[in-house]
């Protein structure tokens, strides 16, 4: 299994519903085993292999005191492990399928976190992958389960489905249209969480953003899906109605800024990653309202991806300072953009 090369993952390379505006939709279930210690008060090992050994040879384990720190960020940039996992988990290890849209990670902050990924707006048929996992697992092994409580987790806000439903969306018309600061409070007060690209504590970059669900207790898990999809619905009609008002009333300056932003990133030779994110967002824009034909959404989450600081290292095959990072990411950029 190549999961360390420099290929996205099919969540990443398909196309799907709404996937103008939406990149990605998740479902993520947190289970723990009946009479175990929670792995954020203690791991073990053998928990590992215990639930390890439910799964066939569809699934291949990547224990976290077996690989690297250079790849344990890989799979991270990749979204298949959480940060935590990369910093806390001792004896984590994941679970991933060849296309890489079904992660299981194991002994992170509960025994087992099953994440389904799908391309666009497809938030149910992530949730039907995740509940065929789960039942699967929960026919050989015990959850840890209270009648009225439901699925109990180390954190109290997973508690009864234990379910994190999120999509991760792209909103530079909102942004730009200086509409997002109103768009994310109203979002909240229907009690949903937006957070950056990478989830929990992290920040929005190329203005990509994830919504997840709050509540976990007290709404079923279809509840759950068919409320963040209504509200993403709505986020999505909000934003291509900021794409058109920029083409329409400030066409001339929106096309000189992505084809700023496009001149940036082939001709570059020194850039950040902050520098990179921003002109990649404009670049999407400028796909997504017909300024570049030649460029495909495909190459968009390619140059998200592998301009992120792990694969820049593992395309020099060594460690570098902030300078160097800087170079390379300008020549990986302008390789994908095709200025071989």
């Amino acid at each position: 299994m190549n999961v360390f090369e420099p290929r996205l993952s099919s969540w990443l390379e398909n196309a799907g519903d709404d996937d103008d505006v939406v990149l990605s939709s998740r479902i993520r279930l947190a289970r723990n085993l009946k009479d175990e210690r929670f792995p954020i008060y203690e791991q073990k090992e053998e928990i590992v292999d215990t639930i390890a050994a439910v799964f066939d040879k569809n699934f291949t384990l990547f224990k976290m005191n077996q690989i690297s720190l250079l790849e344990k960020a890989l799979l991270v940039e990749k979204h298949l492990i959480s940060p935590y996992m990369m910093n806390k988990s001792e004896y984590g290890a994941v679970l991933l399928n060849e296309e890489e849209n079904v992660s299981i990670m194991l002994n992170e902050e509960d025994h087992l976190r099953i994440q389904c990924m799908t391309p666009g707006l497809r938030l149910f048929d992530a949730l039907e992958a995740a509940l065929q996992i789960d039942g699967y697992v929960e026919e050989k092994l015990t959850y840890a389960f209270d009648r009225q409580f439901g699925y109990l987790t180390s954190c109290v806000t997973n508690i009864g489905t234990g379910m994190r439903a999120s999509v991760m969306v792209h909103l530079p018309g909102l942004v730009t249209t200086k509409r997002i600061k109103s768009v994310i409070e109203a979002i909240r007060s229907l009690g949903f969480v937006v957070r950056g690209i990478y989830g929990e504590g992290s920040m929005p970059a190329s203005n990509i953003f994830q919504v997840s669900n709050q509540v976990t207790l007290g709404k079923t898990e279809t509840e759950i899906v068919e409320d963040l999809t209504q509200v993403m619905e709505q986020i999505i009609m909000q934003e291509r109605v900021a794409r058109t008002t920029l083409k329409q009333k400030f066409h001339i300056a929106l096309e000189d800024r992505v084809f700023r932003s496009y001149g940036l990133l082939m001709n570059c030779r020194i850039i950040s990653m902050k520098e990179a994110a921003d002109a990649i967002s404009d670049i999407r824009l400028g796909v997504e309202l017909g300024f570049f034909e030649h460029i495909s959404r495909q190459k968009m989450n390619e140059l998200v991806l592998f301009s992120q600081p792990a694969f820049l290292r593992r395309e020099a095959g060594r460690d570098m300072d902030e300078l160097e990072e800087k170079v390379i990411r300008a020549k990986v950029i302008r390789e994908i953009l095709g200025d071989k």
